[in-house]
């Protein structure tokens, strides 16, 4: 109950803290426009625990935020399997 005006509200209390994400940054060679995005963008969506993936074209960088770290072979292959490739480091 609301102690500061006794209106007879229920205090709510705050959601639990979300999962922590991991966010990887990685550079794909060969994106030129909103499809190659969208293709790179569904294939690692598809990993499991991830939970956004943020492309952008110009810089040919790809960040990916999930719920537990991936392995970088997954994201490759995800990326291999969009019709693209990692940039050498």
């Amino acid at each position: 109950m609301c102690t500061d005006c006794n209106c007879g509200t229920v205090d709510i209390e705050a959601a639990p803290p979300s999962v922590h994400d991991t966010a990887a940054t990685y550079n794909v060679v060969g994106m030129t426009c909103g499809g190659c995005a969208g293709r790179v963008s569904t294939s690692i969506g598809k990993l499991d625990g991830v939970t956004s993936v943020d492309v952008d074209v110009a810089t040919g960088t790809v960040a990916v935020h999930s719920s537990t770290p991936l392995a970088d072979d997954q994201v490759r292959a995800a990326i291999e399997d969009a019709g693209y490739q990692l940039a050498h480091a």
